[in-house]
């Protein structure tokens, strides 16, 4: 890990940190930091797990593996209006967390729920619901042998005045529209984060 070179980011993000642990630890990332991009290619992600189906953490219209030691948990709708508000997005409900500091990231891929309709509508509606967002890219393609719509953009944070990349991909079912999203401190986290998000998106399979 190399975390000790961000020491000083620690005081800028003590807010953010502890904003991150509301909400059942399911708020927005913490404050980004914009590093430079490692050379080395990325590792694929070994699958130790799903989630989706019955009887995992998160149970959901569809399933997908997950990598070694990334730790998901469902989150549920508060009853306080501020810590609510942190579960919603655009059109989408947060319901799933999976936290990749275990496996030596920091950052989390979450799960979002928005209602019946088109992929990209609803992936459209949850980026443009999210503030200081540039380079928005849509694709369509595929997650796992699903329909899918996926995003890359970049979002600025006004207070460190920096800038890291984001993604997700979304699938409409008969249940509604899941909207994976990968997050991450810094854009170097976001990228050492990818291939446990490339798993989950090529492994998807409808319930």
């Amino acid at each position: 890990m190399r975390h000790h070179i961000r020491v000083r980011t620690l005081a800028p993000a003590v807010a953010a940190l502890a904003a991150a642990g509301l909400l059942g630890g399911c708020a927005a990332d913490p404050v980004p930091l914009l590093v430079a991009e490692d050379s080395a290619a990325r590792p694929t992600a070994a699958p130790k797990a799903s989630l989706g189906a019955p009887g995992t953490a998160c149970p959901l219209p569809v399933s997908f593996d997950l990598a070694a030691q990334w730790k998901p948990k469902a989150v549920h709708a508060s009853d306080d209006e501020v810590f609510a508000a942190l579960g919603k997005q655009g059109p989408a409900t947060m319901v799933c967390e999976i936290d990749a500091k275990p496996a030596g990231n920091i950052g989390y891929m979450r799960v979002w729920s928005a209602g019946k309709g088109r992929a990209r509508t609803a992936l459209e509606g949850f980026v443009k619901a999210e503030e200081n967002t540039s380079k928005v890219v849509y694709k369509e393609t595929k997650a796992g042998g699903l329909p899918a719509t996926e995003v890359t953009y970049t979002v600025y944070n006004k207070i460190m005045e920096e800038s890291k990349e984001e993604r997700a991909f979304a699938v409409s079912t008969p249940k509604g529209t899941v909207i994976v999203h990968l997050g991450g401190l810094d854009t170097q986290e976001h990228r050492e984060m990818l291939p446990a998000y490339e798993l989950a998106r090529d492994s998807v399979k409808a319930l």
